[in-house]
């Protein structure tokens, strides 16, 4: 009995390394697969990896910047330090992918998309947002209304984590009542237009809208 209590102590300790090695592996084996097939692999935390180009370069504290501009003021660049110094916010809520899958109770922690739209000064022409990645593919887009939204993030940390490079970090997009396709990954650009431009996965038949269980034909517990 206590040799299987000492087992049983030894698997929970050892759990968190388990799986911070199992998205390792992952994470670099989706960097290295051109057919997109690791993105179907579950990791021990729920989520799925994936991205729509074969590689995606990598971005730390020193490369990683994030540029503002479009129909705005004072358009400019941040870097990691400059939004780690803003005010943060957190919040718990389900993660809940187009496809089916969900992960519940999920935090995610950054800055209000809204706060860095009004300190970029938006114009009155101004109706929507579009987001753009470093992996030089992805993209997707809001209206303004709904990018004012308290619970739109630009996200830096997940799971109470620093955001890692499989999850789309250092810097990531967070909108909360949509389905995830919306959260866009490797974030780096936001550009505020006069109309949605629909984005990525918009050009491929999903919904503009997204709104978890009110889109895409799934009627999902909203999140």
């Amino acid at each position: 009995m206590l040799g299987m209590l000492g087992l049983g102590a030894l698997g929970v300790a050892t759990a968190p390394t388990l799986q911070r090695g199992l998205e390792s592996f992952l994470g670099s084996a989706a960097d290295k697969d051109p057919t997109g097939l690791t993105g179907l692999l579950p990791n021990g935390g729920g989520f799925r990896y994936y991205s729509v180009t074969s590689s995606v370069p990598h971005k730390d504290e020193d490369s990683y910047r994030l540029k503002i501009d479009g129909l705005v003021d004072h358009p400019g660049t941040y870097t990691l330090s400059d939004l780690r110094a803003l005010p943060q916010t957190r919040m718990v809520r389900d993660v809940q992918c187009v496809t089916g899958w969900r992960v519940p109770d999920t935090p995610f922690e950054g800055v209000r998309l809204s706060r860095l739209l009004d300190a970029a000064g938006v114009r009155s022409s101004a109706g929507a947002v579009r987001f753009t990645c470093f992996d030089g593919a992805y993209s997707e887009s809001l209206t303004l209304d709904q990018a004012r939204r308290a619970d739109v993030l630009v996200a830096l940390r997940m799971q109470d984590k620093d955001i890692n490079h499989a999850h789309g970090g250092p810097v990531r997009l967070y909108v909360a009542p949509m389905y995830f396709y919306k959260s866009a990954k490797w974030l780096s650009g936001i550009t505020v237009t006069s109309d949605v431009r629909p984005g990525y996965w918009e050009e491929r038949g999903y919904d503009v809208d997204a709104w978890v269980g009110r889109s895409n034909g799934r009627d999902d517990e909203t999140t």
